[in-house]
């Protein structure tokens, strides 16, 4: 992996990288120079950038048919093209050029597509509008012929011998685990994906996402290897353990970027790059950066330092996010469609604090310093005892890090099963960070009280991220008192357990336990014993389970 240093926090790369013996014994070319233009051979628009890059799109589907850098093609596997989703079929395309700036357009049905070319640049700038469900469109995939970027690096890599789990979860002879789904990367961490190999580079530079939905901690397919070749992605919507509705409107521009090798220019970054040039080009639903408005904010004050704070903004037509600054919390959004938006700050992943922002074309709304309420943030409740930490994630649980690039059969991952002391040390490293009904529900955590603790009620709660087939815990304490079933908070409707992904809805749940139920003798452990119900799921892995964010007894 590689990143660049000097750029803000929450704003990270993600290269894949591969060996140059690959992809130079499958792949051989010469360079290519010509002027800058298009032709048409009848099937295909032919464009030339004018620098090493040339380019086909189909006029009949729209689909990009051929990349070829430096003389060498780079498109296709099994036979298919790079296109929306697996391809729009017949489509009405047209072409035109402007100045330095050619524009393909794609119309199918609703949506409307677009390829751009700037003379110079060995870039694709490309567009989607989707305007309703009419259409399924929900990613750009470029598709890369075999041999070019062959490595099997990270977990993407989908050619491992034993399907596991539906038809996109494999297992390797050694016992690892693959699967296009395993990213590791929520999307505000990245903002390319791609391969490098050989002095050449291939990437997606990925759009803002602000018609895309799940929000800045949101995960979904980025890239994957297969035996006949690889695919990067540009999601435009992903319904895996989603949060949101869809959005419709314009997504871009995200860029397919070719390089000698190294990372793509920093200039075509998202929040970074604005195209003037694109203005004038009639791309249905576009906005240039005068019809935007910004929102800054002076500061977050009452902050826990140990965490990172993200601001976002979202409504039912878009969604934006940006890093609050270490020393006082100073946030700035930009790029932002006019509207009246839900402001959101995060400790962590964790919400702690929201309210209502209004932002106007060409204008900037401040807003003064934003006072957490102590009583919004779990962790500043004085607790007995705590396993884990309140931020949303269930970060420093056992096997939570593997779990964003593995499946919970994977080899590499510490048994599911276990019980927990309190006092021991280590406690939160060793609970697991998922529970399921049929792998490890009824785990048992031991703890001891003070005689004036043993006496009072006090409050437990368990905090999660999400759950699949509505598993909720239900809690029983020395086998004497025994919660309620409580009701299943919303929840995304897919997998996400399994999938590389613990992001859903934050909840918590709270239980009052009696005094009644602790034990008298204060040399004694209480027991406490938490099970997932749910009447759904079917068995394993893919029973009812849910992700721990921290489980506390207050004082």
């Amino acid at each position: 992996m590689s990143g660049s240093a000097h750029r803000p926090v929450g704003r990270r790369t993600f290269v894949l990288a591969a060996t140059a013996a690959a992809a130079g014994t499958a792949l051989t070319g010469t360079a290519h120079a010509a002027a800058f233009g298009w032709s048409d051979d009848g099937s295909n628009y032919i464009v030339d950038t004018g620098a090493q890059l040339v380019f086909k799109v189909s006029k009949s589907t729209g689909d990009l048919t051929s990349l070829v850098y430096r003389g060498t093609e780079y498109q296709g596997y099994g036979g298919m093209n790079s296109h929306i989703e697996s391809g729009l079929g017949a489509s009405t395309v047209g072409i035109s050029q402007s100045g330095s700036t050619i524009l393909v357009s794609v119309t199918h049905g609703t949506l409307k597509h677009y390829y751009a070319a700037r003379s110079g640049e060995n870039n694709i700038y490309l567009w989607t509008n989707k305007a309703d469900t009419s259409v399924s469109a929900t990613r750009y995939i470029v598709r890369v012929k075999k041999g070019a970027f062959l490595n099997d690096e990270p977990d993407s890599y989908t050619y491992a011998p034993t399907t596991i789990e539906a038809s996109d979860v494999f297992r390797k002879s050694d016992g690892q685990t693959r699967s296009k789904h395993y990213s590791k990367r929520r999307v505000m961490d990245y903002d390319y994906v791609g391969w490098s190999a050989g002095g050449v580079g291939l990437w997606v530079v990925r759009s803002n996402h602000e018609k895309a939905s799940g929000g800045p901690f949101y995960r979904s397919l980025l890239r994957h290897q297969s035996a006949d070749g690889g695919g990067l992605y540009e999601i435009l919507y992903y319904g895996q353990n989603q949060t949101e509705s869809q959005r419709f409107g314009l997504q871009g521009p995200y860029v397919i970027a070719f390089t000698d090798g190294g990372a793509p220019s920093s200039a075509l970054f998202p929040g970074t790059l604005t195209t003037p040039w694109a203005d004038s080009l009639g791309i249905s639903g576009y906005v240039p950066a005068s019809g935007r408005g910004k929102v800054a904010g002076v500061g977050i004050s009452g902050r826990n330092s140990a965490y990172p704070y993200t601001v976002g903004l979202a409504n039912s037509a878009a969604q934006y996010w940006g890093s609050a600054r270490s020393s006082d919390g100073y946030f700035s959004i930009g790029g932002v469609l006019p509207g009246t938006y839900t402001l959101t700050v995060f400790k962590g992943e964790l919400a702690v604090y929201t309210s209502s922002v209004s932002v106007s074309a060409g204008g900037t709304t401040t807003l003064n310093t934003i006072a957490l309420p102590s009583s919004n943030d779990p962790a500043n409740a004085v607790a007995i005892w705590r396993i884990g930490d309140w931020n949303g994630t269930p970060g420093g649980f056992k096997n939570a890090d593997l779990m964003t690039y593995a499946h919970p059969s994977d080899v590499r991952a510490a048994s599911w099963t276990g019980n927990v002391v309190i006092g021991g040390g280590g406690e939160t490293a060793a609970f697991p960070c998922y529970l399921w009904k049929d792998v490890n529900s009824g785990l048992l955590v031991y703890f001891r009280l003070t005689a004036a603790q043993a006496a009072a009620a006090h409050t437990l709660r368990i905090g999660v991220t999400t759950a699949y087939a509505n598993g909720r815990p239900q809690i029983t304490v020395n086998d004497t008192w025994t919660s309620a079933i409580p009701s299943p908070p919303t929840q995304p409707n897919t997998r996400s357990l399994t999938n590389g992904s613990y992001r859903g809805n934050n909840h918590t749940f709270t239980y009052s336990v009696p005094a009644s139920a602790w034990k008298t003798d204060t040399s004694q452990y209480n027991v406490l014993r938490i099970d997932v119900v749910s009447g759904s799921g079917a068995t394993g892995f893919l029973s009812a389970g849910t992700a721990i964010d921290a489980i506390d007894l207050l004082a």
